[in-house]
């Protein structure tokens, strides 16, 4: 699939960063995930639970018998964030009856902005199929961790707020909750089809 790029989320790639806030980039530790990511030789995923808008547990688990599209980002990113969710949204659409087969999660990794109401807004803006999950700080540095997804707070010189510079990838788990594989930030939706129709009909071996 190539080497995967990094979702400067904001107006900011990494390296590039002015004034921080307390949890600084990471230059390091995003190289090492993403080596981890592509090496194929260090496991990937695993089971987490996290809670919808609506207060409700949600588990990995609960999508059994589903190809999931695993997404982390945040919602007051401008640009890479929407654009892969967009993406995806589209390839529901191009699924046609399939993506009743499908699951699409996407994971917050700003909790602490993104409260319930505005994931159920923001999800929806793209495609109602979508789940968004939140948890705390500590959780969702736990998940995505579990899938190799690189994510720190920065302020860029001059802003009283912060961006999240992060990884963005869209994770293919299938029916048995199982890292397949990872598309890389701006994959067309037509070629995430490939690759999707490909695992259902594998599934179905």
């Amino acid at each position: 699939m190539g080497l995967a790029r990094l979702a400067a989320c904001g107006v900011l790639a990494l390296g590039l960063v002015g004034s921080s806030l307390a949890e600084t980039p990471d230059r390091g530790n995003a190289a090492r995930l993403m080596n981890q990511l592509m090496s194929g030789k260090v496991p990937v995923g695993g089971p987490f639970t996290l809670t919808d808008p609506n207060g409700k547990k949600r588990s990995l688990s609960d999508f059994r018998g589903k190809l999931v599209l695993l997404y982390f980002g945040y919602t007051s990113c401008p640009d890479v964030c929407p654009t892969d969710l967009a993406a995806i949204a589209s390839l529901m659409a191009l699924m046609g009856a399939d993506a009743g087969e499908i699951q699409p999660l996407f994971v917050t990794l700003d909790p602490a902005r993104d409260t319930a109401a505005v994931l159920r807004e923001y999800a929806a803006a793209f495609d109602a199929r979508i789940v968004a999950l939140r948890g705390s700080e500590a959780e969702t540095r736990r998940v995505a961790t579990l899938y190799k997804t690189y994510f720190a707070k920065v302020r860029p010189t001059g802003s009283k707020t912060y961006v999240i510079d992060h990884t963005g990838f869209i994770y293919l788990i299938d029916r048995e909750g199982r890292y397949v594989a990872f598309f890389p930030p701006g994959t067309l939706p037509e070629r995430m089809q490939v690759m999707v129709r490909e695992a259902l009909a594998g599934s179905e071996r």
